[in-house]
C-alpha cells in the first residue's frame, strides 16, 4: 500500500513543495496542509504514514527560528502529534523544521523540560546567514531514514540560527552512545569537517547536521536533502556524481511501507 506523507506548513514556510517532491518521487502519496487550516478542519492524522515538518522561515522567525511553530505543534496539535510519534511513524523536521521540533521538545529526548532544555539551535557561529553546498555523511545505527546510507549527501545549507549546541558536555556522550546523532557535516571527501569553516557551516559542536529521538524514527536536520534530488540540481552533476539526497526520503517511505 502506498503510504500517505502529511506536509504541515505555517506562515514563511517555503520548502513544503520540494520536500512533496521529494517524497512523490521515494514512492509517498502527499497532502501539503497549512496548520491554520488543520487547526480548523477535522483531519484524520491516522489516515497517513508519515508526517514532515518543512523548512522555511515560519513566521518570519519573529520570536526566533521554529519557535512560534513550535508553540503551534504544543497547543494546537499535541495529542496528534504525540501519538503520531509514539505509533514509530517516519517524522522529519527540515531545517526550521528541526528548530521547531527541538523548540517543542520532541528532540533530542521526548517528554523534556522545555524550561531547561538539554540542547538547542542558536545562531551560526559566524553571526550571519549561510547558503551554500555541504556534504554529509550518515552514522546512525538507529535512524530510520539515514540507517543503511553509505554514501555522502551533497545538498545546500540556508539558515541563520542552525548551530545545534548542548546543555552538558555528558548529553554529547549519551547522543552519541544511542546512535542519535544521525548525520554530520563533512568534508568533499567524506571526513569528518572537524569544526572548519565552511564544510561545517554553522560551528554545530560534533559537526552534528541532524540527530534523531532514541526511537529513531523522529529525524530533524538542517540541510536541504530535498533540494538534491534530480541530477541536475547538483552545481557539479555534469562532472561527478550526484550525491542525492533522494536515498534518505526512500528509506522514510520504505519503512513507513512496512509498518
Amino acid at each position: 500500500m502506498q503510504p500517505k506523507a502529511l506536509i504541515l506548513f505555517a506562515t514563511g514556510t517555503n520548502r513544503d513543495r520540494d520536500a512533496a517532491q521529494a517524497l512523490e518521487l521515494a514512492g509517498a502519496a502527499v497532502e501539503i496542509a497549512p496548520l491554520k487550516h488543520l487547526r480548523q478542519n477535522n483531519l484524520t492524522w491516522n489516515d497517513y504514514q508519515i508526517m514532515v515538518i518543512a523548512g522555511g522561515f515560519s513566521y518570519a522567525d519573529a520570536l526566533g527560528a521554529g519557535k512560534l511553530l513550535a508553540l503551534d505543534l504544543l497547543h494546537y496539535f499535541v495529542d496528534q502529534v504525540t501519538e503520531f510519534v509514539a505509533r514509530g511513524k517516519p517524522v522529519i523536521g527540515i531545517c526550521n523544521g528541526f528548530q521547531a521540533l527541538v523548540k517543542a521538545g520532541l528532540l533530542p529526548y521526548p517528554s523534556q523540560n522545555l524550561s531547561e532544555p538539554s540542547a538547542t539551535l542558536t545562531f551560526n557561529q559566524r553571526g550571519h546567514f549561510e547558503c551554500r553546498w555541504v556534504s554529509l555523511k550518515p552514522v546512525s545505527p538507529i535512524c530510520i531514514w539515514t540507517r543503511g546510507l553509505t554514501e555522502r549527501i551533497d545538498c545546500p545549507v540556508a539558515h541563520g540560527e542552525g548551530n545545534f549546541v548542548v546543555g552538558n558536555p555528558s548529553i554529547l556522550r549519551d547522543l552519541k552512545s544511542a546512535g542519535q546523532v544521525a548525520l554530520i557535516y563533512t568534508h568533499p571527501d567524506g571526513s569528518p569537517a572537524g569544526g572548519v569553516y565552511p564544510y561545517n557551516p554553522n560551528g554545530s559542536v560534533m559537526d552534528i547536521a541532524g540527530i534523531c529521538n532514541p526511537a529513531g524514527n523522529v529525524l530533524g536536520l538542517m540541510p536541504h536533502p530535498e533540494d538534491n534530488v534530480f541530477p541536475y540540481q547538483h552545481p557539479n552533476w555534469t562532472r561527478q556524481g550526484r550525491n542525492s539526497g533522494l536515498p534518505l526520503f526512500q528509506n522514510g517511505v520504505r519503512y513507513a511501507e512496512e509498518i
